[in-house]
């Protein structure tokens, strides 16, 4: 069926939704090509997409048939109907439509669902799968993502991500459904005897848990103030609720602590974005605080801006996840409670800082691929073979977890971590800032940027292949004057140093990383949750100085190199 064919199978449905009816109408041939041309691709972070009219948006009816395929899937374990499937949201539009579809589909196969009563955090909903019991999980949000999109990600019995060989048959089974438009739906009377509301009794066990990651607990706190922001999603209630328990001055940003689907009062909900901080930083400078926390809209990710000399610094995922690590182990160290066979996992494209960090302690370090389901996925091995003990996990991209009682990134964990090692350091007369010099100072320093190309639309996904493509057949040699002495193709599995080669025991995936001669590395990937196609930079200099004009220089290379200067 061609696109145009398929849109007048949505546009002429008696059935169909009426404010989806009103923009299939308001559509030009352009727009409708790019609504219909594509299924909207369940992969293996779920799906993530535009909300609107079309296949390839993210509606009710793409939802209903996700619903399916994730039903189908559930029904192969063992008591799934009666375990049934945990169901968060956040503060997007349609996420609470979208999690009412999703518990009425369960019930249509006879699933029981526990729906929050309001919205929740990542982390939580994750908690929420293992507190309960549920089979599963399904956590409605597009996370950092701009205000169009929305998201629907699912979890397994551990409160993990599905891995992708579990993914790929919650795929095939949503490959099954020929016609969105024509799964069945139980009313909403239908799906109340299935369906049952959480919420007090989860946040309360989920907010002792958090609690209890403090590492040195009962210290003064009278004297560190934090700015907090939530970004107009999430995390409002459980960060001010944590920190106040436990006796923490936070100052939060007012204005941006409503929940909005259309972030008013941010220039930016993503904590990547410098701009994101604009409010929190001028409240900090206001109040003279210690630290500035913002939180992704749905609370698993988290940016930290640190006061040092005066001014407010803001700190990389990487930069930040090195440095609670070094609190983290320095202190179990001294209390003699680091274990012997203790470990730390990070992924492909993270800094080689916190690596050092952690080997330096004695720690183990495991590399996963990109997405936090990897390191979920570890820790549920280690779990069954106590060969070794979990102590922490990041990647770069501003998410981390402390403790596994949750198994995805937890921003509520992390402002808790950042809050208690600002509050430890600055009674030594240093901040976040100056440990980080003292680790660039004892290990390297190093430099780690992104470069992410948008390409949109049809024709942007194929120039996004081209690019990996062409990548592949021609390998740089040496990128800006350095000399590439090892490359990994992720896709094919195959390490290349030299003339040797050598075996990745990762599963496969779309990533290129080329390692150069003075200690740096380059990686390109697409994005899993938008289209963009992505170059990291992780670039050492003896001086952040050097580094930073490496960095300059790294990043012209290599959009000269692909055609994008």
């Amino acid at each position: 069926m061609t696109y145009m064919e398929k849109y007048e199978q949505w546009k002429n449905d008696p059935e169909m939704d009426p404010s989806l009816k009103n923009e299939l109408l308001a559509m030009d041939e352009k727009q409708i090509e790019d609504a219909f041309y594509t299924n909207l691709e369940f992969g293996t972070a779920g799906m993530r997409g535009l909300l609107g009219a079309g296949t390839n948006r993210l509606n009710i009816y793409t939802i209903r048939k996700a619903n399916v395929g994730f039903a189908k899937y559930l029904l192969t374990k063992e008591g799934a109907k009666e375990k049934g499937v945990a169901i968060g949201y956040d503060n997007r539009h349609m996420s609470y439509r979208f999690a009412m579809e999703s518990a009425k589909v369960l019930a249509t196969y006879g699933i029981k669902s526990y729906v929050f009563e309001s919205l929740r955090p990542t982390p939580e909903l994750s908690f929420a799968v293992r507190y309960l019991k549920c089979v599963g999980g399904i956590m409605i949000t597009a996370s950092h993502n701009p205000k169009e999109y929305n998201g629907y990600k699912v979890y397994d019995d551990t409160g993990c991500q599905l891995i992708p060989e579990w993914a790929d048959e919650v795929v095939s089974y949503v490959n099954e459904v020929e016609d969105e438009l024509k799964v069945k739906v139980v009313s909403d009377e239908e799906a109340e005897p299935y369906m049952n509301w959480i919420g007090e009794e989860v946040d309360e066990a989920y907010y002792e848990a958090v609690m209890g990651i403090e590492v040195n607990s009962g210290m003064d706190k009278s004297n560190f103030r934090i700015v907090f922001s939530p970004e107009h999603g999430t995390s409002n209630i459980p960060v001010r609720t944590v920190l106040k328990r436990l006796g923490y001055d936070i100052v939060p940003v007012l204005a941006q602590c409503a929940p909005d689907p259309d972030y008013t009062n941010t220039a930016s909900p993503n904590p990547e974005v410098p701009a994101a901080y604009d409010k929190a930083i001028k409240k900090a400078k206001e109040v003279d605080a210690d630290v500035v926390v913002v939180c992704d809209p749905d609370g698993d990710r988290l940016g930290v801006v640190a006061k040092h000399e005066g001014e407010y610094v803001l700190m990389s995922g990487n930069q930040s996840a090195a440095v609670y690590l070094e609190y983290i182990l320095s202190q179990m160290k001294e209390k003699g409670t680091l274990p012997g066979n203790a470990v730390m996992y990070n992924t492909i494209v993270t800094s080689d800082l916190g690596e050092l960090v952690a080997r330096s302690y004695g720690v183990d370090v495991e590399k996963t691929l990109t997405g936090f389901k990897f390191i979920g996925d570890k820790i549920r091995k280690y779990e069954k073979t106590h060969e070794k003990q979990f102590v922490f996990g990041y990647e770069e991209s501003y998410g981390c977890v402390v403790k596994d009682f949750v198994r995805d990134k937890d921003a509520v964990q992390a402002v808790l971590l950042a809050a208690e090692a600002g509050n430890f350091y600055k009674k030594q007369g240093k901040d976040l800032v100056d440990v980080l010099n003292e680790l660039y100072a004892k290990h390297g320093t190093f430099k780690e940027t992104q470069v992410a190309l948008s390409k949109a639309g049809a024709a942007g996904a194929a120039r996004i292949k081209e690019i990996m493509s062409n990548l592949r057949e021609e390998a740089p040699t040496e990128i800006a004057g350095f000399k590439v002495v090892m490359d990994e193709d992720y896709q094919t599995s195959e390490r290349h140093e030299g003339t040797t080669t050598t075996t990745i025991d990762l599963p496969k995936s779309n990533v290129l990383k080329y390692y150069l001669e003075d200690g740096s590395w380059i990686a390109a990937r697409p994005s899993g949750t938008e289209p963009k196609c992505k170059f990291y930079f992780s670039i050492k200099g003896k001086d952040a100085k050097e580094a930073e004009e490496k960095t300059t220089v790294f990043q012209k290379a290599v959009l000269e190199m692909i055609g994008e200067a």
